[in-house]
């Protein structure tokens, strides 16, 4: 296939290595850190957000994410459930993902995410669910584009989006915005009521993170 204007094989196989150089390490800095202005994180950016849980949830989660980050694919696999289950579902707690692309390839697929309208919730999740069978192969582009048409995105259509330059440009503006503005510069990066938390969330620390949030109402 004819390679998106943004994407080259030198890119696609530098992604695992940018990827895995800017990720924080699991059970790294599981402390919050620091507080940012809730009302500047909550502004618009270049793409808008796409919000689980009700509006008016005591609680407000952002999270700066990489496709093609593992402990993002970790968190989003084994925590997201419970978040979703016990405070999403619940009214306590609404959370929206945004883009911190590490690489070309991880630009891509949020790319498609977008493309993919009110399915983008479940094509992330199907991308992180099946990260290790795209994101860390030898031909990349290829089996990202066999990943996607379980969400009926075909081959047409993934040309199309691919060669979007608007929404690649768009994506990227929302990633330098979370640097300039809020510091984030390593994945997973989270945002609970304005706190910084850098790191992955495990499924058996989440109780414990959010409880001062909850209590707090």
């Amino acid at each position: 296939m004819t390679e998106p204007f943004f994407l080259s094989r030198r890119l696609l196989l530098a992604s695992a290595a940018a990827s895995a150089s800017l990720a924080f390490a699991p059970g790294a800095a599981f402390a919050l850190d620091g507080k940012v202005d809730v009302k500047e994180l909550m502004a618009p950016d270049a793409l808008p957000d796409s919000w689980v849980g009700k509006a008016d949830a005591p609680v407000t989660i952002v999270e700066y994410a990489s496709m093609t980050c593992s402990h993002c694919a970790a968190f989003h696999n084994e925590t997201f459930p419970l978040l979703k289950k016990n405070y999403l579902d619940t009214g306590k707690a609404r959370f929206t993902l945004r883009e911190f692309p590490l690489d070309a390839l991880a630009a891509a697929a949020f790319m498609l995410a977008r493309f993919a309208g009110d399915k983008r919730e479940a094509l992330v999740d199907l991308l992180f669910a099946q990260q290790k069978n795209w994101a860390f192969v030898d031909k990349p582009l290829d089996a990202l584009e066999n990943t996607v048409k379980q969400a009926g995105i075909g081959t047409e259509d993934f040309k199309k989006c691919l060669q979007d330059k608007t929404l690649y440009e768009n994506v990227l503006k929302v990633r330098q915005r979370a640097a300039d503005k809020f510091g984030v510069n390593s994945t997973p990066t989270f945002f609970i009521n304005g706190e910084r938390k850098n790191g992955e969330i495990a499924p058996g620390d989440l109780d414990k993170l959010l409880a001062p949030f909850v209590d707090k109402k």
